[in-house]
């Protein structure tokens, strides 16, 4: 019976495929077969006898196909298998219509043409995902019909957190990411309760893995809270974290309920935490040690069950060994402790990043794009990133705002970033650094040469006419310095060569 029931837990979750090019067919298949038990279908016809011998939990299927179409098809597994997770793949710009009719349909997800293997097998799973809390939530409901409406409400809110991805899941990264043991660490860290301490640079994501940690916990059904203590008055601050009595706070007369109450028994992420007053962080320190605080203007301690999270842009090891944070609250908060690296660190997830950015704001901003061609993302790879997450999806929305073509090609870069050349140590030294660098003249003033055609040339896609012109050269000399530098004209996926003339 054990043995049975083993076996049962180890039973790949079943997706069926569906697409008339059979290359897309085996690619989908190819990506997901390590997870997914796969069928496979040319035809909605096919499709759909397999839907009737077959238990499946998730349907991928293509927009485009002869005779039904993907969202008449998935129309009418809605209609049979309402518990099937569908999601529909298209590779063109869709009309309003269109659009209404995959509402209309149900439809789970939309993935656009060209996906990244990670990004489907992400999405597939997050499917297969849904459709087990589906179940799991239709078993629960029978089981607690007599239990209370608030206890309903919170399940509810339960589940509509993890479908929203706020977990691990949400963290992208690839296959062989610099994260992956972070997560695996934080995973860790999740399951107990003990307090963590996030390391990274301003923009790498602590905010996120704060989240996960919370969603990943045994605390994931209570309030998450976060709050960035930088730059913030202590009285401010003091109002927001602790709450304060009626009369305490001109113009207020009534009680105000601080984070530290509304995250009781939940967790709150304090980020920034070393920029934290002395006086800020001896009251901390009770609560983080003791788990009491004080009301502005109260006269009594409250006790609170809230774990604390703390984010910090550098280590805080100097600073309690200058004297300038308190010890006891950095051990207090720092029972654990998990470093971020910065995305110069993890190069490796920056095309599936980029290219997630790049969907999600086309989302927000209702405009079709199919991606980022290879050669833009060779040269956001080059840059060091000092902003981190929070300037490559700002460049990428730039990109998006210029981008005239469904491939978004190098020449909507920033200037600073195509003329970026990694050195041995993986950043990019600056003008400033190359002028104060050793060498003679020459060769300093040959680093900034290349730089300033790559990007001009890169910019202008390689015409070399009107390169020639804005650099003040002609075109035999601008040839004769292309050759010089050794710089390559980059293969362009889905843009049109420029004439030179």
């Amino acid at each position: 019976m054990n043995a049975m029931a083993d076996a049962s837990t180890l039973t790949l979750p079943t997706i069926l495929l569906v697409d008339d090019e059979e290359h897309a067919l085996n690619a989908m298949r190819m990506a997901l077969e390590d997870d997914f038990d796969c069928l496979c279908a040319l035809n909605a016809d096919e499709a759909e006898a397999l839907m009737e011998e077959n238990f499946v939990q998730v349907v991928i299927c293509d927009q485009r196909m002869p005779g039904r179409s993907g969202v008449d098809f998935l129309s009418a597994v809605r209609d049979r298998w309402p518990e099937t997770v569908r999601i529909i793949i298209t590779g063109y710009a869709e009309t309003q219509d269109m659009i209404a009719a995959i509402n209309d349909a149900g439809i789970y997800q939309l993935i656009t043409k060209p996906w990244h293997p990670d990004q489907l097998i992400m999405m597939a799973k997050n499917a297969a995902d849904l459709f087990r809390l589906n179940r799991d939530h239709e078993r629960m409901s029978l089981e607690m019909r007599f239990l209370t409406r608030s206890v309903e409400h919170k399940l509810a809110e339960k589940r509509k957190a993890l479908r929203e991805g706020l977990g691990f899941e949400k963290i992208l990264r690839s296959a062989n990411s610099p994260m992956n043991p972070v997560v695996a660490q934080a995973r860790q860290f999740a399951s107990f309760d003990v307090s963590v301490m996030i390391v990274g640079e301003e923009g790498t994501g602590k905010a996120e893995m704060a989240r996960a940690i919370h969603y990943g916990s045994l605390r994931s059904d209570r309030a998450y809270h976060e709050v960035n203590v930088v730059g913030v008055d202590d009285r401010i601050l003091e109002i927001e974290l602790f709450g304060h009595k009626r009369g305490a706070v001109p113009n207020l007369q009534t009680n105000g309920v601080g984070l530290l109450q509304k995250a009781d028994r939940g967790t709150l992420f304090l980020n920034g935490v070393e920029s934290l007053s002395p006086r800020m962080q001896l009251q901390l320190q009770q609560v983080a040690m003791e788990g009491v605080f004080r009301p502005v203007g109260g006269h009594e301690s409250l006790r609170t069950g809230t774990r604390l999270i703390a984010g910090a842009s550098r280590d805080l090891r100097a600073e309690v060994e200058a004297g300038n944070f308190r010890a006891d609250l950095f051990y207090a908060l720092a029972q654990t402790t998990l470093h971020v690296p910065p995305l110069r660190a993890r190069l490796s997830d920056l095309p599936l990043l980029a290219q997630e950015m790049l969907f999600e704001a086309a989302a927000r901003h209702g405009k079709i794009v199919h991606g980022l061609c290879e050669d833009a993302v060779d040269f956001l790879k080059r840059y060091h990133w000092p902003g981190n997450l929070r300037e490559l999806e700002n460049e990428v929305l730039r990109m998006l705002i210029f981008a005239q073509d469904a491939v978004l090609g190098p020449e909507l870069i920033s200037r600073h970033i195509l003329q970026a050349a990694p050195s041995e140590a993986g950043r990019e030294p600056g003008v400033d650094a190359v002028l104060a660098d050793t060498g003679s003249l020459k060769e300093r003033v040959e680093q900034i040469e290349m730089r300033i055609l790559r990007e001009t040339l890169t910019r202008l896609r390689w015409n070399k006419s009107r390169a020639a012109s804005e650099l003040g050269l002609s075109r035999v000399g601008l040839r004769a310095k292309i050759e010089r530098y050794g710089i390559e004209e980059p293969r362009k996926a889905g843009m049109p060569d420029d004439e030179e003339e």
